[in-house]
C-alpha cells in the first residue's frame, strides 16, 4: 500500500509560503474557536525514521499560541510506566478542554517498533489493536478531536537523510543503531505499518498519510488537512444539544438486587476470630504480591452508609502503608470535569506490586451522574463498554481487580442514618444529600440493578455483599480478597 503512493509530489518555494501564511492564520483563529468552545484536540505524527516529524510538528505549531498546547516526545517506557497499563501513560497526559496535546509518536510505538524489538509478545499484540482503538473511540465519543498523520518516505530518500545527519557531529545521534536496523529491514517494517493503519483507521480517528519525500509539500499537506478537521469538529459542537435523559422504566422489576439474602449474618465472636486470621494471611499475601509485582484493584460501590469504610479500614489495617493508596472518590473538581470522566481513575491506577482501593470509583457515570441529569443519555449508555473496556486493560497488564457492591436495604439504611445523627462523632457522615438520595431510592436500583448486568465481567466481576449485618460483610469482602489473592499467587 504504502510503496505505491505517488512520491513526486513537491510545492515549489513561494507557493508554500503563500499556503503557508494563509493557513497559519486560519489555524491561529481556528485553536482560539476550539478554546472558547471547550473542545480538546490530540495530533499524533507516527512514520518512518528521518520522515520529518519533528520538522512537520514545527511547522503546525509555528502560528499558534504557545500557552494553547503541549508537545510530547514519546521514546521507550521508564521503569514507572513498565510497571503501569501502556496506556497510563497516555491517559495522563490527554489534554483538557480547549487544549490541544501533540504527540512526536505516541500509543503505536507499542506494535511498531517494540513489535520489530520483539519487545511487544505476540500475546499483547493481540490485544493492543483493541485497547488501542478503544482509547481513540472512548475519546472521540467524548468529544476530543483526534488526528494522526502518518509521514512517509521512500527507501532511498531514508537513506540520503541519514547519511546527511551522520556527516555531522551534532546531528550524528539522531540516527539511532533501531533506525538502521529498521532501514535494512525496510520491507519487513513497512509490512508492520501498514497493518498498523489497516487496524487503526477509524471514523472516529483515521489516519491522513503524509508523503513527505518533499517538506514543503508536506507541511501544506497537514495544515491543509488540520485546518478542515478543527473546522469540522466546530460546526459538530455548535450544533449539539445536550440530552439528559435518565432512561429509566417506570415499573422496573429488578432482578439482580431482588436475589440477595440480607437475612445473613456473624456473631462477634466469630467475626474477631476470622478477622484476625484473615488479617494476617491478608498482610503475608501482600508482601508475596509486592515480590511478584502483582497490582490489585479493589473497587468499592454501595448504599450511603453501606459499610464501605468499615470494609476498607479492616482491609487496610494490616497492610503495609507503603504498599497501597485508598482514593476517595468525590464530585469532580474544575480540572477533572475538563478531561475525559476516566482520566481521573487512570492517574491512580497502581504500579506493579501495589494496590489501588476505590472509595466510589468510574461507576459514578452510570448511576449518580445519569440519575441526576449530569451526562447525557448518550454518554451513560457508552459508560458501560468504556468501563469494561478500562477493567479489561487493567486485566492486561496483569491486575487483580475486584469490585464490591455493599448491599443493604432501605430500612437498615435509615437506621445507620439515624444512628450517625445521633453521634457528634459520626455527624459528620450524615449531610441532606444522603437524605435527599433516599427519596430516589426505586431510581437507583433500576441503575444499579443494569450496571450489575452491564459491567459483570469474567475478568473484572462484581462481588455483591450482603451488608446488613456489618460483621458479615466484612468478613466477606476480605475472605473475597484474600481467595482472589491467593489464586493468583
Amino acid at each position: 500500500m504504502l510503496e505505491k503512493l505517488n512520491m513526486d509530489r513537491v510545492l515549489e518555494k513561494e507557493q508554500y509560503k503563500e499556503k503557508k501564511e494563509r493557513l497559519g492564520e486560519e489555524l491561529a483563529v481556528l485553536q482560539r474557536t476550539c478554546k472558547e468552545l471547550g473542545i480538546p484536540v490530540m495530533i499524533v505524527f507516527e512514520g518512518l525514521g528521518a520522515s520529518g516529524k519533528g520538522t512537520q510538528i514545527n511547522e503546525l505549531i509555528s502560528s499558534l499560541d504557545p500557552r494553547g498546547f503541549q508537545v510530547y516526545a514519546i521514546n521507550g517506557e521508564s521503569e514507572e510506566e513498565q510497571l503501569r497499563p501502556f496506556l497510563w501513560r497516555f491517559w495522563t497526559k490527554i489534554p483538557a478542554h480547549g487544549r490541544i496535546a501533540i504527540f512526536d509518536r505516541s500509543w503505536y510505538r507499542k506494535v511498531l517498533i517494540d513489535r520489530f524489538n520483539k519487545v511487544t509478545s505476540r500475546q499483547e499484540l493481540t490485544y493492543a489493536y483493541d485497547e488501542i482503538n478503544s482509547f481513540e473511540r472512548q475519546l472521540g465519543d467524548d468529544g476530543m478531536v483526534i488526528m494522526k498523520f502518518y509521514l512517509y518516505i521512500t527507501k532511498e530518500e531514508q537513506r540520503k537523510r541519514f547519511e546527511k545527519l551522520q556527516e555531522k557531529k551534532e546531528t550524528a545521534w539522531r540516527v539511532t543503531k533501531g533506525d538502521l536496523e529498521r532501514h535494512k529491514e525496510f520491507k519487513k517494517f513497512i509490512r508492520m505499518n501498514e497493518e498498523m493503519l489497516e487496524k487503526t483507521d477509524t471514523d472516529y480517528a483515521p489516519w491522513t498519510i503524509v508523503e513527505a519525500n518533499d517538506k514543503r509539500y508536506a507541511a501544506v499537506k497537514i495544515m491543509s488537512a488540520a485546518a478542515e478537521t478543527l473546522k469540522a469538529a466546530i460546526e459538530k459542537k455548535k450544533a449539539q444539544e445536550r440530552k439528559t435523559d435518565s432512561g429509566l422504566i417506570s415499573g422496573y422489576t429488578p432482578s439482580c438486587l431482588s436475589q440477595i439474602d440480607l437475612n445473613l449474618s456473624m456473631d462477634r465472636e466469630e467475626y474477631k476470630r476470622r478477622l484476625d486470621s484473615l488479617q494476617e494471611e491478608l498482610s503475608m499475601l501482600h508482601s508475596e504480591l509486592y515480590r511478584k509485582r502483582v497490582p490489585v484493584i479493589l473497587a468499592f460501590e454501595g448504599w450511603d452508609a453501606g459499610g464501605k469504610g468499615g470494609a476498607i479500614k479492616r482491609l487496610t489495617s494490616c497492610l503495609d502503608p507503603r504498599g497501597y493508596a485508598v482514593h476517595p472518590t468525590a464530585s469532580p473538581n474544575d480540572i477533572e470535569k475538563a478531561h475525559h470522566y476516566l482520566w481521573r481513575f487512570w492517574k491512580d491506577v497502581p504500579k506493579g506490586g501495589h494496590i489501588a482501593i476505590f472509595d466510589r470509583t468510574w461507576y459514578g457515570r452510570v448511576m449518580v451522574e445519569r440519575l441526576e441529569g449530569f451526562c447525557t443519555e448518550d454518554e451513560w449508555r457508552r459508560a458501560y463498554r468504556e468501563i469494561n473496556d478500562m477493567e479489561a486493560n487493567f486485566v492486561n497488564y496483569g491486575a487483580i481487580v475486584l469490585k464490591f457492591w455493599m448491599h443493604i436495604d432501605k430500612d437498615e439504611q435509615e437506621k445507620r442514618f439515624r444512628a450517625r445523627m445521633e453521634d457528634p462523632a459520626k455527624q459528620w457522615k450524615i449531610t441532606d444529600e444522603d437524605w435527599r438520595n433516599r427519596e430516589k431510592w426505586d431510581d437507583y436500583v433500576q441503575a444499579v440493578d443494569e450496571m450489575l448486568l452491564h459491567t459483570s465481567t469474567t475478568y473484572a466481576p462484581w462481588i455483591i455483599v450482603e451488608a446488613n449485618s456489618k460483621y458479615y460483610a466484612r468478613i466477606k469482602v476480605l475472605q473475597t480478597v484474600v481467595d482472589a489473592l491467593k489464586k493468583r499467587l
